[in-house]
């Protein structure tokens, strides 16, 4: 029997919505269609889908996406944004599957409690901790291969490196009345990113439990390069934990076998950097035949900036191809 040959990919889209009038809707249609067709993916992670009112009083659909999907060969696939009641009204991870997804769950605290931190540097001061939330869920897709295999997909988008609200210490939506209320934010932040990092780790360990043998692929935006905390915290490498008996969970970054020159997918202030991933299991990776980044045409998110949104993602997309086993 033929080996199945398929291709997973991630793209943040940056803010896809069709409730703006900068840029026209049209105008990301014909930037971001071309760029979806070429990755010829049989499943999509989507980063930063937003999702609009039918009608005021009615719930939430992903009417953008879907009109970005329509003539596409990704018109009749499966959509998932998880099992909340209704998508949230900005930044939903999305998964697009070729084959059927058997269950889909957000999770967001469910394995790792909020952190408890006393803030430093608000002002006023405050006597009781404060909850540290993520900003984002993780979205957990179990799609169904075509020998009937699960495939574990995780859709991410960790927080970006921007400080966190500190209490009395902003002046303005990008102004910090002092350096230690910034400081402070900032580390907030990274908590954020790690907590998100940790607890999508967690649930990767459960499904190792479970079966050491699992298809695994944790895709998305984690705002970080591939040594960073956040990164390594999902990867799990051995030498990281010290202990090859845990080899098997650790999760490969497939960006490793493309020259360095090219291993990069966001452009800022003139250097490239690399903060989207795919990283897989064991078992996965011993599937996997090539991964490429298309950032060809990548526009510098610093020094190319302009006052109004512009058509394109500052992020590049990523796709990896995988045979599967006649």
């Amino acid at each position: 029997m033929a080996e199945t040959l398929f291709r997973i990919a991630s793209f943040n889209l940056e803010n896809l919505d069709d409730d703006t009038a900068d840029p026209p809707f049209e105008a990301r249609i014909a930037t971001l269609r071309p760029q979806l067709e070429r990755l010829a993916a049989d499943i999509l992670c989507l980063q930063e889908v937003d999702a609009q009112h039918p009608v005021k009083s009615e719930p939430r659909v992903l009417r953008a996406l879907g009109r970005l999907l329509e003539g596409t060969r990704y018109a009749d696939f499966h959509v998932t944004a998880g099992d909340g009641a209704t998508p949230a009204d900005r930044h939903n991870p999305v998964v697009v599957s070729r084959w059927p997804i058997r269950a889909a769950r957000l999770l967001r605290h469910d394995l790792v409690r909020p952190p408890q931190i006393r803030f430093a540097t608000a002002d006023p001061a405050q006597d009781a901790p404060a909850e540290v939330e993520w900003d984002r869920p993780v979205l957990h897709a179990e799609v169904t291969l075509p020998d009937g295999r699960a495939l574990h997909v995780f859709d991410l988008h960790l927080r970006s490196p921007l400080a966190a609200p500190v209490p009395g210490q902003k002046a303005g939506a990008f102004t910090w009345k002092t350096a230690g209320g910034w400081a402070e934010g900032f580390y907030l932040a990274s908590v954020k990113r790690a907590g998100q990092a940790l607890e999508t780790r967690l649930a990767v360990d459960r499904l190792f439990d479970a079966d050491p043998d699992a298809l695994v692929v944790v895709a998305g935006d984690c705002n970080a390069e591939l040594e960073q905390t956040p990164v390594r915290i999902l990867r799990a490498d051995p030498d990281f934990t010290g202990n090859e008996e845990l080899a098997a969970r650790a999760l490969i970054p497939l960006e490793q076998q493309l020259p360095e020159e090219r291993r990069f997918s966001v452009l800022h202030g003139g250097t490239p950097v690399m903060l989207d991933h795919l990283l897989v299991s064991r078992r996965l990776a011993g599937w996997f035949r090539e991964a490429e980044i298309h950032n060809e045409t990548l526009r510098d998110e610093v020094l190319q900036a302009t006052d109004t949104p512009t058509p394109e993602s500052h992020h590049a997309p990523l796709v990896a191809s995988f045979a599967l086993p006649g």
